[in-house]
């Protein structure tokens, strides 16, 4: 059940042609559906506004599939899957309606149209290395509905290259910084902006970055303010993240 299928049912409640009793009977029946490999979240789209997503890395094939069409079937139109392995996506292509992309490893399953209609979220990254996670968030944001600018390789080893796109970042609703290495780019672009900088370490870099390590320490300990940090490769969390802000 999503927010319009919710607020249908209240107008019905309202208009007499639903009773108060079958629409508290249809609320107890949905706030999860078991089928026995996971309890599918029907309630996530009154409570969040989004379906539940699925994270594909550790399921089979067959799991996702089996969880995909069960909530195409009855509360989704379409399911974001996120990292998914092209041979897992060729799998789940032979039973599902996909669209796949392999630099993020984002999956949609079913009949989805992007509509990017909300404010401007831009991505910036340190380096190319650091675009599959990017492309992540920036899928992510997407899928929600917003507008996503993308700024790639404006690391701060040449800082000017950031510095010449200084009126896109000034146009930017959120923005999310995508760094590997020491993680410097978020405490740079957080001085230039007055929206909220969105931190996301990468494990890209040498042995002392500790696969991202040292990246997340230095964006947790950022002199900059309004700079907050995810986890090490989430990409999905700070497009989320960022679109939540984007539609406030």
């Amino acid at each position: 059940m999503n927010k319009d299928e919710l607020k249908s049912m209240l107008s019905a409640v309202a208009d007499g042609s639903l009773s108060v009793d079958e629409a508290v009977t249809r609320i107890k029946l949905t706030p999860y559906d078991d089928i026995d490999i996971a309890k599918i979240d029907t309630h996530r789209g009154v409570r969040q506004g989004a379906e539940e997503v699925i994270y594909g890395e550790g399921k089979t094939a067959d799991q996702i599939i089996k969880i995909v069409n069960h909530m195409l079937e009855n509360s989704a139109k379409s399911v974001l899957i996120t990292r998914v392995s092209q041979e897992k996506a060729e799998e789940v292509a032979k039973c599902v309606k996909l669209q796949y992309d392999s630099v993020s490893r984002i999956a949609i399953a079913g009949d989805y149209i992007p509509k990017k209609e909300k404010g401007n979220i831009v991505i910036a990254t340190g380096g190319t290395s650091d675009i599959p996670v990017a492309e992540e968030a920036a899928q992510t944001a997407e899928y929600y509905g917003n507008n996503v600018k993308r700024l790639y390789d404006v690391g701060v080893s040449g800082v000017h290259r950031l510095l010449d796109n200084a009126e896109v970042l000034a146009g930017a609703k959120v923005v999310i910084a995508v760094a590997g290495m020491e993680g410097a780019l978020a405490s740079v672009v957080g001085g230039m902006v007055d929206c909220p900088v969105i931190a996301v370490p990468t494990s890209v870099g040498y042995g002392a970055s500790f696969g991202g390590l040292s990246a997340l320490l230095s964006m947790l300990n950022s002199c900059a303010s309004g700079v907050s940090v995810v986890n090490i490769d989430n990409g999905f969390g700070a497009g989320y993240l960022a679109s939540m802000i984007n539609s406030r």
